[in-house]
């Protein structure tokens, strides 16, 4: 079975990277900048069900991913979570968090409307979001 991206995932995303295991995709709500990586595995729900080597792998994504969104997004805060109580795919959220965010300190799910991006700040957002995976999470 080839590995096909969950539509909710597809449609409350966009496309930011393609690495070796996962999409990383950029939620679309303008008042948290918050990833989802999502390993391109089929019929994956849980982390324990990914192959030892991908395990690993999708602990260096993580690491990238957080270290690059750390970069360049200042926040107070990065949480990181495997839920899937709304996708069984699995997905691993990473999300920088600010202590004036909307939803501080409470989780960010189901609070509130999402804001859609401006089309030139996430064009911008994303070109950083890359260059800051590409550097390692180094300016």
């Amino acid at each position: 079975m080839p590995f096909a991206l969950d539509p909710r995932l597809e449609g409350d995303t966009y496309l930011v990277a393609d690495w070796p295991l996962c999409e990383v995709r950029l939620i679309k709500d303008a008042r948290y900048v918050w990833l989802v990586l999502v390993p391109k595995r089929a019929g994956v729900t849980e982390i324990v069900d990914l192959s030892a080597i991908d395990r690993v792998r999708l602990s260096a994504e993580i690491d990238r991913a957080a270290l690059g969104l750390k970069a360049c997004v200042p926040c107070d805060k990065l949480n990181i979570a495997a839920l899937g109580n709304m996708v069984a795919q699995l997905h691993v959220h990473v999300i920088a968090r600010r202590k004036t965010d909307a939803a501080w300190p409470k989780p960010v799910w189901g609070l509130g409307n999402p804001e859609a991006y401006d089309k030139a700040e996430l064009s911008g957002l994303i070109a950083r979001l890359i260059a800051a995976f590409d550097s390692g999470g180094r300016p």
